[in-house]
């Protein structure tokens, strides 16, 4: 028996509420430590989020649908996940051919950005940090050294005033890298987004619950609609009951 429009509105109704019950991917192939950072930001934030193994030792994070647009907003203000940063072992990790000198020159500096960038990421309220570094190669033809520099780029979270920091970040670059200046070390700070507020619509931890309970509600009145649409021979048929007994159209004898 063809179903009647109100029940094809109805199951629309039910396909719909059950897919909304699904979570969308954020970020994917992330340590569980940058995962549990992001879930306990998201969180935070009042956004239901959750972790789900995405092969040996790494993890993704999703979200319901309609909190993913805030959820990367919030963990990009956090800056989360974390930047890798590589480390001197990584870079002169020994692969294929002899490296040349001017390529190991040039791993060298690469290497110790990386490892300053890291070390300057870990202080409190650092949302992300970069180290450049200039480093000149030695003219054996000239008695005269050119002066190494170094930039620090540093953007840290609203709350977390860190240009206090500035002196303590220029002697930290300045005693790692050999010949550099303490004068010849510049740091620029620039405060990042605050975080956005929670969103005001639907969503978080309610949102799956509230899907699925329109879901079973779009199937509880597509099944009324389909019982009502029988007959109502069906109907008794279906609670078990007999069939009414026809009516004698003359009286009973005396």
């Amino acid at each position: 028996m063809p179903l009647t429009r109100m029940g094809q509105i109805l199951a629309l109704s039910c396909l719909l509420g059950l897919a909304a019950c699904g979570q969308q991917e954020v970020y994917g192939d992330l340590p569980e430590s940058q995962a549990n950072e992001a879930v306990a930001a998201l969180r935070q934030a009042d956004v239901d989020a959750t972790k789900k193994m995405a092969g040996e030792g790494r993890w993704s994070i999703a979200v319901a649908p309609e909190d993913f647009a805030h959820a990367v907003e919030v963990l990009d203000a956090r800056g989360l996940p974390g930047d890798h940063f590589a480390s001197l072992g990584e870079v002169f990790e020994k692969k294929g051919f002899v490296s040349s000198p001017v390529e190991e020159r040039a791993r060298l500096i690469y290497g110790l950005s990386q490892e300053l960038s890291h070390t300057v990421s870990e202080i409190d309220g650092v949302v992300q940090a970069r180290v450049h570094l200039a480093i000149p190669e030695p003219d054996p033809l000239s008695n005269t050294m050119k002066p190494s520099s170094a930039a620090v780029f540093v953007k840290y979270r609203p709350g977390y005033d860190l240009r206090s920091e500035t002196g303590a970040i220029k002697s930290l670059v300045t005693n790692s890298i050999e010949g550099l200046a303490y004068d010849r070390v510049s740091v620029v700070m620039v405060p990042g987004r605050p975080t956005p507020p929670a969103s005001t619509a639907i969503g978080g931890a309610a949102a799956p619950w509230i899907a699925a309970g329109l879901g079973f509600f779009g199937l509880g009145g597509l099944g009324a609609a389909l019982f009502l649409r029988r007959s109502p021979a069906q109907r008794r048929a279906a609670h078990g009951s007999a069939p009414d007994e026809p009516r004698s159209l003359t009286g009973t004898a005396r």
